[in-house]
């Protein structure tokens, strides 16, 4: 095996790495956090912002997320932000008391309302030494929770309602995030002399660039039976982003109890054309329904063999399809069919690197009618069929489901796979599983042979990537 020599000087120690490749990436990780210690008791200033971000985020990959607890004080509450895992955003909350308590719940949403998560997991409290090692583990729990009443808000597509409970003067609650339309939205409300109730949307890298323009009627009901209105007030067409939400001044007095109630008559997003904005709630039940039916036809057409024109030739056998539907989806098979190339002449196409399973579904794919049971099956034949006639979105569909459960035992192979196919996201959610969360000490064997049979442009992005996770302690 490969060895290297690495000097270095952590706690005015001088120490000597002459070992295997993958213990001297293993002695780094343990050096880092021992100077990350070391830093942080020796360096008084300290960055608010990062600090305060830091201390609530949640590191994630598809299937694994880490909160990293720094300096809870005794009878300290602490709480989360937001963390995606599948379709729901989740939290953590910490309690360190006499008995400490951990909890873990999703955000319930309009869309999520109706498909609450039956969860089996394995949660952990580990060590921040070097080596993580576990002190506390729980088995694997089925969980089926919802918010908080407190701080949530109940919605419809286009209603939501927080009902305010025992809000003492001088008080500031903010709601859970809650779903309308493409946004997570969040409701605040202060009680003071003059009380504010502000509602804003929560801005990620999906709908940065498409900042809602809302008409809606927020109101101030009674929580009492008739929930009659204390207060109201009309918007029209107003841009909201998380810096700029819409804050409503209420110069009467609040109850301790009462409903904030909005309705929304709106919501519109600028045109990708520069036009007028355009409303995110048109009709689109005849589109669908058209869609729908076309895509059953296209269906027909492939698997009753309704006028086929081209064979295709994998390896193990034929299957018929459409010239016109090959070209129409891959550049790669309109060149084919419009030049002066073999494959014009001939009524077949040769795709050996191909099983007939994989090419009937990667057919299916093309036509529109597809599953997901096939689509996971084959998602590595589908890839290399994606690069190889550039389709661009089965490439990416790819990409997006090999992020999503990365885990031991497929990480290594998933790594290698971004570096052939140039995949960053897959890259980076390998190398974060492996180094970030520390996963490489559980799969030391498989790492060393990965370390043997590896691309040495690979193995050497993931020295550098461990050396980088350690400057940056």
């Amino acid at each position: 095996m490969e060895t290297v020599r690495i000097k270095t000087k952590i706690l005015d120690e001088e120490v000597h790495l002459g070992k295997s490749l993958l213990n001297c990436i293993h002695e780094i990780i343990r050096a880092s956090l021992a100077l990350a210690d070391h830093n942080k008791n020796k360096n008084n200033r300290t960055n608010i912002n990062y600090s305060v971000d830091s201390m609530y985020r949640v590191e994630t990959t598809s299937r694994f997320a880490q909160w990293k607890i720094h300096n809870l004080a005794s009878s300290i509450y602490r709480k989360s932000d937001p963390f995606k895992i599948s379709i729901w955003n989740w939290y953590l909350s910490v309690e360190r008391t006499r008995v400490k308590v951990v909890k873990l719940y999703p955000e319930i949403s309009n869309l999520t309302k109706d498909n609450l998560p039956i969860a089996s997991f394995i949660i952990r409290l580990l060590s921040s030494a070097g080596d993580h090692k576990a002190f506390l583990a729980h088995s694997r729990t089925n969980i089926n929770d919802s918010m908080d009443s407190m701080y949530r808000v109940e919605t419809t597509s286009r209603f939501t309602q927080w009902k305010i409970h025992n809000l003492a003067s001088s008080t500031y609650r903010k709601s859970d995030p809650f779903k309308i339309s493409i946004w997570n939205w969040y409701l605040s409300v202060e009680r003071t002399r003059v009380s504010v109730v502000k509602l804003y949307p929560e801005i990620s890298n999906l709908t940065k660039d498409n900042l809602p323009i809302a008409s809606f009627i927020i109101r101030l009901l009674s929580s009492a039976g008739d929930h009659k209105a204390l207060a109201h007030s009309e918007i029209k067409e107003k841009l909201l982003s998380n810096t700029e939400g819409f804050v409503w001044l209420i110069e009467s007095p609040l109850p301790g109890k009462f409903i904030i109630d909005i309705e929304f008559l709106d919501l519109k997003i600028s045109c990708p054309n520069g036009g007028d904005p355009c409303s995110i709630w048109p009709n689109r039940s005849v589109k669908q329904r058209s869609d729908s039916a076309v895509l059953q036809s296209l269906g027909r057409m492939l698997t009753e063999s309704i006028h086929t024109d081209i064979t295709i030739d994998a390896c193990d056998g034929s299957i018929g399809a459409h010239r016109a539907v090959l070209a129409a989806r891959s550049p790669v098979f309109h060149s084919m069919f419009s030049y002066n190339l073999k494959e014009k002449a001939l009524s077949s196409i040769n795709i050996s690197d191909m099983s007939i399973e994989a090419c009937q579904v990667f057919l299916y794919y093309l036509y529109g009618t597809i599953k997901h049971e096939e689509f996971m099956t084959h998602r590595l034949a589908l890839l290399h069929a994606a690069d190889k006639y550039d389709i661009c979105d089965l490439r990416e569909a790819c990409h997006e489901s090999l992020v999503e459960d990365i885990d031991e035992k497929n990480v290594l192979e998933r790594l290698q796979t971004a570096s052939l196919y140039q995949l960053p996201k897959l890259k980076i959610g390998c190398m974060q599983y492996l180094v970030k969360f520390g996963k490489i000490f559980h799969i030391q064997d498989d790492f060393a042979a990965f370390l043997q049979s590896a691309d040495r442009d690979l193995i050497s992005e993931v020295f550098h990537e461990v050396l980088d996770e350690w400057k940056g302690f």
